[in-house]
């Protein structure tokens, strides 16, 4: 039997109506309709989460960020159980843009990270390094995944989807360079190597790991293949429908 694989959109600070995110939703869930074997997860704008759900066709829904207490005097903040009464399945945790521009640690992911999982929401764990990390990859991608899953419960740390992203492949970071499907390999065997180290091989081996980085529809279908990876989250791509479709189709292919 074929493992089950994952693409998932991060649409970031887009679109800008909630018109535009209902077309998007919908041709996704069209392309999405007959495969097997894969869940696509779109990760949506605070502000549209709620509309899609209502709207569900084949697809699964997750947040962008949360925040890491259930409610209280946070203004501005959106909490886990907000989400997850929302129709959220999943968030997106640790993204490099919210360590970048917002100055987000691994000691506040963590907190997210615990957050998430107590009000029933799956953490989607960005990890990887930056630039002139690279050569000491090893020891950058395991001091984040220690401090960022870091008292979390043993029986919930399988719900966890693990993102590799190397931050100098992504399109929006200076200088940025293509990441061969071998080295995204390298590093998946890495981080499973890890997680079976920290948490022991029955836990180990169920946790998820996909890549994220720049992907398109001439690439997509290479990392999951390639690199062996459980799937692939998409930035810039998910948001051309007919682009997104082919990500779909092309990982779902693999799996036949």
């Amino acid at each position: 039997m074929n493992k089950k694989k994952f693409v998932i959109a991060n649409w970031k600070c887009n679109p800008q109506t909630s018109k535009e995110a209902q077309r998007l939703f919908s041709e996704a869930g069209e392309n999405a309709a007959n495969v097997k074997n894969l869940e696509v997860i779109i990760c949506a704008p605070f502000a549209y989460i709620q509309n899609l759900k209502s709207n569900i066709q084949n697809l699964s829904v997750g947040a962008q960020d949360c925040f890491w207490e259930q409610k209280g005097p946070y203004t501005g903040e959106v909490s886990p159980s907000m989400l997850k009464d929302a129709g959220c399945e999943y968030v997106i945790l640790g993204h490099s843009e919210r360590r970048k521009d917002f100055g987000e640690t691994d000691e506040i992911i963590n907190k997210k990270i615990k957050a998430a999982l107590a009000a029933r929401l799956k953490p989607i764990l960005c990890i990887g390094e930056k630039a002139e990390e690279r050569e000491r990859i090893k020891e950058a991608v395991a001091g984040q995944i220690k401090n960022c899953l870091a008292g979390a419960e043993q029986s919930q740390i399988k719900n966890i989807i693990i993102v590799y992203e190397p931050v100098w492949a992504i399109s929006t970071t200076a200088n940025s360079k293509d990441c061969p499907p071998e080295e995204a390999f390298s590093a998946s065997l890495m981080i499973k190597k890890m997680l079976i180290d920290l948490y022991g091989k029955p836990i180990g081996e169920k946790i998820k790991i996909i890549y994220g980085g720049s992907v398109d529809s001439k690439d997509a279908a290479s990392y999951v293949k390639e690199a062996k990876v459980d799937g692939v989250l998409v930035g810039a791509a998910s948001l051309n429908a007919n682009e997104f479709g082919k990500i779909i189709k092309s990982v779902a292919e693999l799996n036949k």
